[in-house]
């Protein structure tokens, strides 16, 4: 949940998936406005229309044990390294271009900023939730009141070489 100044807010939830390499995104969630004194004005789903940027953070704290096994001094036996999970969860922020669809009324587009304070966050970046900035001018909300936010990094797997055929010699059947 997301507070303006006038104490107004947003509650927001969705899920997606994003490539920060070629900024593509497809995301989409619910959202419900409420007035400073907690009664419902609009509520309705939103869809990301662009991937405004990513800044990773780095992998959760315990990210990089996989089977029992971790990066240091072993306790007993030969130290051995793990390998890299698929898929862990990340910090970061991500900054989308959303539009907002309320059940009623017209559609507005924002700029909503989702911020997962795992990994190495900068000083400004300590507190996990959102952002809105609702355009043109229609308003500000700053005030991360709460919420958990939940990245999860996944390495691209590598396609395996494509095997060309084997050469043939003169004479032999194609």
């Amino acid at each position: 949940m997301v507070k303006s100044a006038h104490g107004d807010s947003y509650e927001m939830s969705g899920a997606g998936t994003f490539n920060p390499e070629n900024k593509s995104v497809t995301a989409t969630g619910s959202f419900t406005h409420r007035s400073a004194n907690g009664n419902p004005l609009e509520t309705g789903i939103w869809i990301a229309s662009e991937l405004v940027l990513f800044d990773l953070y780095g992998a959760a704290p315990g990210a990089l044990i996989q089977q029992g096994l971790a990066f240091g001094p072993p306790h007993f036996g030969p130290r051995r390294l793990p390998m890299l999970a698929p898929s862990m969860p990340a910090g970061g922020l991500a900054v989308l271009r959303i539009r907002l669809l309320p059940m009623w009324g017209p559609s507005r587009s924002a700029v909503l900023q989702v911020n997962c304070a795992l990994g190495k966050v900068p000083e400004e970046r300590q507190a996990e939730g959102i952002r809105l900035s609702l355009e043109p001018g229609g308003g500000e909300f700053e005030e991360e009141v709460g919420g958990r936010v939940m990245f999860v990094w996944s390495r691209q797997a590598a396609n395996p070489p494509l095997k060309s055929p084997a050469p043939t010699r003169s004479g032999d059947p194609p």
